[in-house]
């Protein structure tokens, strides 16, 4: 029998090398990878199983390493997602070659705790951050106005916005829909929140919100926003002790000297801009570029190139841009892009449109934590419009605009370094 045990070992061996000599597993970034969004998932099942894992940037892609384990193997397998088994040997030529370019090899400690800030009855559109998580595997908890206002932000370490409008306007969409159903709901809902918690209306409320959302940052928290949250929020924060909101929302019209009282030292990304005082243009401000909503302002799609950063010098913003591709088709949003002359210096611009007068993608530090905020809606779906379907992502296993939004996701896992000078 032992005999038998000791030809059977041999046999896998010479059949099986991969097997038998890799310790580890580099699930490739670049082309060679089949599902560069399920990967996100692997890498994250490695940290959440308290398993070692590392972000190679700027090399292949931004490949990620893990231990060669039976599950993470089945995970890949069951997922689609295309990986290599290194031996230290490999691993060993791996870091040669990082060390001498413009390359690093960034330690992923534990899974982040990720909260989601979207209500349970989801109004008529989706998120794509939660499309992207749900795809890859990764576990998130959905938080809402109740959570926030209850201090609950601190059990997190990352958390997401989208299209909620934090000036409590509801993006001005009550100028097509107020008397949709879904939106005689949702404002309902919103009284009824801020009834609850001594709010008078829903502008009061969502003050509320945005400044406990500013407070979860500036105490250490990673926040990422997309589409119309980026610019409502840093609107809501900066108005906090001004009336900016429509009198559909609160009642009475907005402060006639707004634009001078608003604090935008407050603010986490912008400064200077100036609110769109009328009810009757649906936009919130001239932060966004692209004014979508509005006829006679909105401006074209184009592409934005993702920038190059020193991974030695510069970690977060490399994590940030890591992809497969440099340059990505546009997508518009209720707030789709960012005026450059409206945003703070020392801001880190992480993507732009060449020749545009807007950015797409931008990254700070605020207090103690940091924020992303990139604009559009949907990288899969350019034109998407209330009540569009969701976007199905095994159509779009390798989607770059998708892999923005997971860089974010995993960059909060990585062991802090100390800044080079």
């Amino acid at each position: 029998m032992m005999l038998r045990a000791l030809l059977a070992l041999a046999l896998l061996c010479v059949l099986r090398p991969d097997v038998a000599s890799a310790q580890h597993l580099m699930l490739p970034m670049d082309d060679a990878q089949r599902n560069h969004l399920k990967a996100y998932g692997v890498a994250f099942q490695a940290l959440k199983s308290g398993q070692k894992a590392e972000w190679f940037l700027n090399f292949r892609g931004g490949a990620f390493l893990v231990p060669d384990a039976p599950d993470l193997r089945k995970r890949a397998a069951l997922d689609g997602v295309s990986v290599e088994p290194w031996t230290d040997a490999d691993v060993a030529r791996a870091r040669a070659e990082i060390a001498g370019g413009n390359m690093d090899a960034v330690v992923l400690e534990r899974a982040p705790r990720i909260a989601i800030y979207r209500p349970v009855d989801q109004p008529p559109w989706d998120d794509a951050v939660t499309l992207a998580l749900t795809y890859a595997g990764i576990d998130f908890t959905s938080v809402w106005d109740d959570d926030v206002l209850r201090g609950d932000l601190s059990k997190y370490e990352w958390v997401h916005l989208h299209h909620e409008d934090f000036t409590g306007q509801y993006n001005k969409l009550y100028l097509a829909y107020r008397d949709a159903p879904w939106f005689i709901a949702q404002r309902e809902r919103d009284l009824a929140t801020g009834r609850r918690f001594g709010k008078g209306d829903v502008p009061t409320l969502k003050k509320a919100v945005a400044d406990g959302i500013r407070t979860f940052v500036e105490r250490g928290g990673f926040l990422f926003a997309m589409c119309g949250a980026t610019e409502s929020l840093d609107l809501s924060i900066a108005s906090f002790a001004v009336d900016i909101a429509g009198p559909f929302s609160d009642g009475t019209p907005p402060a006639p000297d707004a634009d001078a009282r608003l604090d935008w030292t407050r603010a986490l990304a912008f400064q200077g801009a100036h609110i769109e005082p009328s009810p009757y243009v649906n936009a919130l401000s001239d932060i966004d570029g692209h004014q979508v909503n509005v006829p006679s302002r909105r401006q074209p799609l184009g592409a934005f190139s993702l920038f190059e950063f020193s991974a030695k010098l510069d970690p977060v913003a490399s994590m940030l841009v890591q992809n497969h591709r440099t340059v990505v088709s546009d997508f518009y949003g209720v707030t789709t892009s960012f005026n450059r002359a409206v945003v703070k210096s020392g801001v880190t611009v992480l993507a732009q449109e060449e020749g545009a007068p807007w950015t797409k993608y931008l990254h700070g530090d605020y207090g103690k934590g940091s924020w992303t905020f990139l604009g559009g809606h949907d990288p899969e779906d350019p034109q998407h419009a209330i009540g569009s379907a969701p976007t199905d992502l095994s159509l779009h296993p390798n989607s770059p605009g998708y892999r923005l939004i997971l860089n974010n996701v995993l960059f909060p896992a990585a062991k802090k370094k100390p800044r080079k000078t």
